[in-house]
């Protein structure tokens, strides 16, 4: 173990994998020596967070908020810790396929595979056309094309739609923006899910649909219908995907394991080769 001046101690590149990792010794080694980075793709959850808001007539879910239950004083002189309010679905959080109608026989959060909650990652990025166009749809030629540059989408793994909306998470009107916000069209969601070989979608917006989709004549809310009817997953409000590659990260969601949760607020992480 090296002391590089910065008071945080760290393994020299050189550093083993413990004793018995078998198969995960490289990765281990990689870990410690830098050359895999864990890149953090959480917002950070606050009485801030954004937060999506539906029709007055419909229900609302909770913002996050916190109780202080002690803070080092009279009530726990040794402890400080909250309580806390908030929807299964406010900020990074996971979908389940029991979330919408058409997985409502399908697995609750609690079910989900943990093998599944690991896989590789595909990074599209269309932030350029998100700026140009609030309402912009991610479309089956444009996949197509992408998949000509880059190879095919990863099997078992998370289409990850960049579009650069992270930059509005700081203002939940700027974040929301009237409703018009980027998503995916009603066909190329439906061939995302039930003709390739992704478990997934993860996007950087309120919900994995575009702002406008419950106006769609065709299918309103394509990636819900579509996703969790096919028993996939959606992950939301995702940041720093421009730090990953196209193609070669390892995505890790880890939502909390409710029992007939319809999702939960979850840390994704990537793992990427430096």
């Amino acid at each position: 173990m090296t002391n590089t001046g910065d008071t945080t101690t760290r393994p020299t590149a050189a550093a083993d994998a413990p004793p018995g990792a078998g198969a995960l010794a490289p990765l281990l080694t990689a870990l410690l020596d830098g050359s895999v980075q864990v890149v953090d793709l959480t917002s950070p959850l606050s009485e801030e967070t954004p937060l999506i808001q539906l029709p007055p007539e419909r229900g609302q879910p909770w913002p996050f908020e916190r109780e202080v239950i002690s803070h080092y004083d009279e009530a726990g002189p040794t402890v400080y810790w909250n309580n806390i309010r908030l929807s299964e679905h406010t900020g990074t959080h996971f979908d389940a396929p029991i979330h919408w109608l058409t997985g409502k026989d399908l697995d609750d959060v609690s079910q989900v595979p943990a093998q599944r909650l690991v896989g590789p990652a595909s990074v599209l990025d269309f932030s350029a056309e998100a700026a140009a166009d609030p309402d912009f749809l991610l479309r089956r030629h444009h996949v197509e094309a992408w998949q000509e540059r880059h190879g095919p989408l990863a099997a078992g793994g998370w289409l990850l739609y960049r579009t650069g909306w992270e930059a509005r998470q700081d203002s939940q009107e700027n974040f929301l923006n009237g409703k018009h916000t980027p998503g995916i069209s009603p066909e190329c969601a439906k061939w995302l899910a039930e003709e390739t070989g992704i478990i997934g979608i993860g996007v950087e917006t309120v919900g994995t649909d575009a702002g406008q989709a419950g106006e769609f004549d065709d299918q309103p809310y394509p990636c819900h219908w579509y996703f969790h009817g096919a028993g996939k997953y959606g992950v939301t409000q995702l940041r720093n995907l421009h730090r990953l590659p196209p193609q070669g990260a390892v995505l890790i969601a880890a939502p909390l394991p409710i029992v007939g949760g319809s999702g939960s607020p979850a840390r994704v992480l990537a793992l990427v080769s430096g």
